[in-house]
């Protein structure tokens, strides 16, 4: 086998968050679902995710998109979502950007005016929403996950904060939800490293007392994500504006606000009986880039009022580029990726 491999990359971004989309290079997974085959990558082919995401090609900030065929015959394409802390089955930035490679790439053919077409995530079928005009894609719209609360305004003791109330949410990952200002955070960049400490300590604290699950999924795993809310200010009727900024992993804040973390605001804002059908939530990140979720309706899943959504934000194209994996290379881990590349084209 040739020590010398390339994969092909579209690197995007959407509202500050780098999603390196691979349109190239990998060998068709083993699985029946989209799900199947993220499952297979986490479970025994995970060097493909480190690769791209660890030195000397990637950092922990960035996330990693791979385009699959979907199994599902309404979807245009799958693509399985790889992060520093694994391998979520949804995330609102990955699809935005995910959405917009499929039309650059020509996946689905760019028309002018507004284009529907679904793609399959790990989560299941996803209703994507486009604007084009003149040839560019101005922005996507994506369904969110049904979005819950699973606690409401719970108190811990955080060791070097003091008392700390939180809400929990899960959107597609479970949330803490916390009040900056409460805090002490105005929610300006130059916080950024300050916050990253701050929730570290606060999920470590709500990780070691508690666990939680999902009404059908079960156990997910430990609570990842902590999302700190600014305030909200009212610009119209049904459309308010909050600063917000998403932790995902200790000294990682989200450039973006998250399209996961929206969701979870809004969760918490149909918890609190404060949405219609119809309102919208715009949160505003530390680099002033923003998302906008859509309360679009409302379902009772057992003992949740649960919140459905929908996420629109802009992805832009960064670089269209290939990589070379030299596997004498000694920073380069190959071993179960041998596996994985192929040195043609992948056609979704």
């Amino acid at each position: 086998m040739n020590n010398l491999h390339t994969l092909q990359l579209l690197d995007t971004h959407a509202g500050g968050d780098v999603s390196r989309i691979v349109t190239g290079g990998i060998d068709q997974l083993p699985g029946a679902t989209v799900r199947e085959q993220m499952e297979y990558l986490r479970d025994d082919a995970d060097g493909l995710r480190r690769l791209l995401l660890e030195e000397p090609y990637g950092i922990p900030e960035m996330s990693v998109d791979l385009l699959v065929p979907a199994t599902n015959p309404e979807a245009v394409a799958g693509y399985i979502i790889m992060e520093v802390m694994g391998y979520p089955i949804y995330s609102g930035s990955n699809t935005l950007c995910t959405a917009t490679a499929v039309l650059e790439t020509g996946i689905v053919p760019k028309q002018e005016g507004i284009q529907r077409f679904k793609l399959e995530a790990p989560a299941g079928l996803v209703q994507i929403e486009a604007s084009v005009r003149n040839g560019v894609v101005e922005s996507v719209t994506c369904e969110g996950l049904p979005s819950y609360i699973d606690t409401h305004r719970d108190t811990i003791e955080v060791p070097g904060i003091g008392p700390v109330t939180y809400s929990i949410a899960y959107s597609g990952g479970f949330y803490a939800l916390v009040d900056a200002e409460e805090l002490g955070f105005k929610l300006v960049r130059e916080e950024e490293l300050a916050l990253a400490a701050c929730a570290h300590k606060i999920v470590e604290a709500i990780q070691a007392q508690r666990g939680f699950s999902h009404y059908t999924l079960g156990d997910v795993g430990p609570l990842p994500f902590l999302h700190f809310m600014g305030p909200e200010e009212q610009v119209a009727n049904g459309y308010v504006r909050s600063r917000s900024t998403t932790y995902v992993h200790p000294g990682v804040i989200c450039r973006s606000t998250t399209g996961t973390g929206t969701s979870a605001r809004l969760a918490l804002m149909h918890y609190e009986g404060r949405l219609k059908v119809g309102d919208k939530l715009e949160t505003v990140s530390l680099r002033n880039t923003g998302f906008i979720g859509t309360f679009t309706g409302t379902h009772k899943e057992g003992a949740y009022q649960v919140a459905e959504n929908t996420i629109t934000g802009r992805s832009y194209v960064l670089a269209e580029s290939k990589i070379v994996i030299n596997c004498d290379d000694p920073m380069v881990a190959c071993g179960e990726l041998h596996r994985l590349l192929s040195d043609r084209h992948a056609k979704i």
